[in-house]
């Protein structure tokens, strides 16, 4: 299995770069890529960038490709866990297998699945669509929590927020959900083959809302206080 030092000193500060800069365009643009092929021109495009921000040539070989494409899942993944307590506490899922906590949280799992009721800042009196703090607290987690994180220091990414990435946290957080959904909590991947349906239902959705509300702009304006606030 290849490993970054595997490389020289040159082609590894490339490296980290450009998987930074891969890990940025999987969220922010494709966070379920379709083929190996998709992932490879993001790679491409990965590497290209970081060769202009270190300003000078360095061939990308199909192992450089492989170290890049690996971190797909793991990005997400690493969004998951982060979600997973922050989704717990948001709700107030109870970490006890009392018969009353039980079935308390799966009530709640299940009326906040209803409807996909966890898009709204209210959830039970279903107002405030795409306005959840949650959203606020995963984004902020994630990529803005401290001044190397990837959202300060690779800001253009973000900047405007992308509805991509909005669907993506949807996604974990209906994932983070489901763990919940027997009324104790129960590890569950965020696969590929089971969530990728899940985020494009979440992304027509947003863009869908988009359009709607164009002449008000008004995902624009929740995109825009979503970053604010993370910055």
């Amino acid at each position: 299995r290849l490993r970054a030092g595997d490389f020289d000193e040159v082609t590894k500060d490339v490296l980290t770069t450009a998987t930074s800069i891969y890990r940025c365009l999987i969220v922010t643009q494709l966070p379920f890529p379709e083929s190996l092929i998709i992932e490879t021109k993001l790679a491409r495009r990965a590497w290209r960038e970081a060769l202009g921000v270190a300003g000078i040539s360095v061939q990308l070989t199909p192992s450089l490709v492989k170290m890049m494409t690996r971190r797909t899942s793991h990005v997400r993944g690493e969004l998951k866990m982060k979600m997973r307590g922050l989704t717990a506490s948001f709700y107030g899922f109870r970490a006890s297998r009392s018969i009353g906590a039980v079935r308390a949280n799966r009530t709640l799992a299940e009326g906040l699945k209803e409807g996909a009721s966890f898009v709204f800042k209210d959830w039970e009196m279903k107002s405030g669509v795409y306005k959840s703090d949650l959203i606020q607290s995963g984004i902020n987690d994630m990529w803005f929590a401290n001044c190397v994180d990837e959202g300060i220091v690779y800001a253009e990414y973000f900047d405007p927020l992308p509805v991509e990435m909005m669907a993506l946290v949807l996604t974990v957080v209906k994932c983070c959900i489901d763990e919940w959904i027997t009324g104790v909590r129960e590890d569950i991947k965020f696969a590929s083959i089971a969530y990728s349906p899940v985020y494009a239902v979440h992304l027509e959705s947003l863009r869908r809302f988009e359009e709607r509300t164009a002449a008000y702009k008004l995902l624009g304006r929740i995109s825009n206080n979503l970053l604010d606030v993370a910055r």
